[in-house]
């Protein structure tokens, strides 16, 4: 059976979790291969279900937090203005 990217899309988790049937494990293997979309997107679901288990820390970029709440504050004021009608239109 030849797959499209639709069905592989539809069974991407089953086929990380291994819990797809051999035959629809083989025929996504084999569509696999050959799509660059498909494979990409698997890396991504991948990439998305181990990050959270993921228990490395990293350290953030000197001045990020300084950044963070000077670029919410503005986003805060900006918002403030705009429900009172003084913002910009």
């Amino acid at each position: 059976m030849k797959l499209d990217c639709k069905h592989v899309w539809e069974h991407i988790s089953e086929y990380i979790d291994k819990s797809v049937d051999a035959e629809l494990r083989k025929d996504i293997e084999l569509h696999l291969e050959h799509c660059e979309i498909c494979s990409a997107i698997l890396d991504s679901t991948r990439n998305i279900l181990l990050l959270p288990a993921d228990a490395r820390t990293f350290e953030l970029p000197v001045g990020y937090s300084k950044r963070l709440h000077e670029r919410l504050k503005e986003e805060m004021e900006k918002s403030k203005l705009e429900r009172s009608g003084d913002g910009p239109k």
